[in-house]
């Protein structure tokens, strides 16, 4: 099996060859999408992830809100390590 890694900036076009490659059956995992599904309603991570950042946790879904989270984390090299170790 050959393991490919698609990486890149915003708007260079990983989406888009994510589903060409889709389309000619080649399988797929993209990490974006396992992210928002542990932060979803109901998601794996919520309760982790909302004891380490409680103003993240959007209490009426049940779920985190990925834009707090992004500016918690992304303005602390400390707080994006204890993110990454979840």
């Amino acid at each position: 099996m050959i393991v490919i890694g698609l990486t890149g900036s915003i708007g260079m076009g990983k989406s888009t060859a994510a589903r060409l490659l889709r389309e000619m059956g080649v399988p797929v995992h993209c990490a974006d999408e396992v992210v928002h599904d542990l932060l979803a309603p109901g998601g794996k991570a919520v309760r982790t992830v909302a004891r380490l950042f409680p103003e993240s946790l959007n209490a009426q879904r049940h779920a985190i809100d990925r834009t707090i989270l992004g500016r918690i984390v992304f303005g602390d090299p400390a707080a994006r390590e204890r993110l990454e170790g979840v």
